[in-house]
């Protein structure tokens, strides 16, 4: 009886560290990283490197890598972005675009060297975050953390939104003009969304995101609502396309705690006008009744060209 008993406290026990060991390395799978993209063009006397160093620093921030894109600068932006990543060369890297080809393309071709250079799962993240840091980098880790209690959540967005309680610093021209923008875009996408124009947000690494970067944005800086627009696209139009649930499922707008305007913007009158004839254009190509837009095989050299 003793015997069989202990046989029995020994299976018990075996199938209990047998479950331990499967829930701890199942939990070891589910620890992404988040790889965020940094655009930067002429950025030499703008960029804060000290914040970057000392948020990279923290241990609670061990996860977080990020990759500066110098899209063609004419300065000394890509020297700098050399000695900064050289300071922390395990959590900092270099891709260089010897040509300017603008915002949307560094953050395109930055994001899909990511994805394609690098062994990520769902479980990872991608992101683009505006290089003067008008979001600041406190903000990354809450967007993970939303993607972490949510798993049906694929992208969250920051939202400039002027609460009470909150500090977002924004011209009072810029917001209102903002506003408009974001209603038009807002109509044109058929979706409930407050800020499409906000240079903060985070992806998980799926195939949709590879595809939706498939082929160069032609919408200038207004390229967010092409890149939703390219995934209601993907998605059957908003419906929602066979197992896939439709974009208002799989987005979260993170009311932002803290945005500032940052001086130095490169946009000016004539690049805003042309913004709402792009917002025509998006419409046409990718929601209208004879929008033919689909992804296409991505550039490989992407993946083969080595960080600097």
């Amino acid at each position: 009886m003793v015997a069989n008993g202990s046989c029995s406290v020994l299976a018990c026990g075996s199938s209990a560290l047998v479950a331990t060991l499967v829930l701890l390395a199942s939990l070891a799978l589910c620890e992404g990283k988040a790889h965020i993209v940094v655009p930067c063009y002429n950025e030499e006397t703008r960029l804060p490197q000290q914040v970057f160093l000392d948020f990279v620093d923290q241990a609670a921030n061990k996860d977080v890598l990020f990759t500066f894109v110098n899209d063609g600068s004419s300065d000394g932006t890509l020297r700098v972005l050399r000695e900064l990543a050289a300071k922390r060369p395990q959590r900092m890297s270099v891709f260089n675009l010897e040509v300017n080809g603008g915002k949307a393309e560094a953050v395109r071709k930055g994001m899909l060297h990511v994805l394609l250079s690098r062994n990520l799962t769902r479980e990872d993240v991608v992101a683009f975050w505006d290089a003067d840091l008008a979001t600041p980098l406190e903000t990354i880790p809450r967007f993970m953390r939303k993607l972490e209690e949510n798993e049906k959540l694929e992208m969250v967005f920051g939202a400039r939104v002027a609460l009470l309680g909150r500090n977002i610093q924004r011209q009072f021209t810029r917001h209102y003009l903002g506003r408009v923008f974001a209603t038009l875009a807002s109509i044109v996408l058929n979706l409930r969304i407050y800020d499409t124009q906000c240079g903060a947000k985070m992806f998980r690494a799926t195939e949709d995101l590879r595809d939706a970067l498939s082929s160069p944005f032609t919408s200038g800086w207004i390229f967010d609502v092409e890149l939703i627009a390219r995934f209601i696209s993907l998605r059957g139009g908003g419906e929602g396309g066979g197992h896939k649930p439709p974009c208002e499922e799989v987005i979260y707008e993170y009311p932002l705690e803290e945005w500032r305007d940052v001086a130095g913007s490169k946009l000016g009158f004539l690049s805003k006008v042309k913004a709402l004839y792009g917002l025509g254009c998006i419409w046409f190509d990718y929601l209208s009744p004879v929008a033919a837009w689909k992804p296409v095989t991505v550039e490989p050299e992407l993946a083969g060209r080595q960080e600097l």
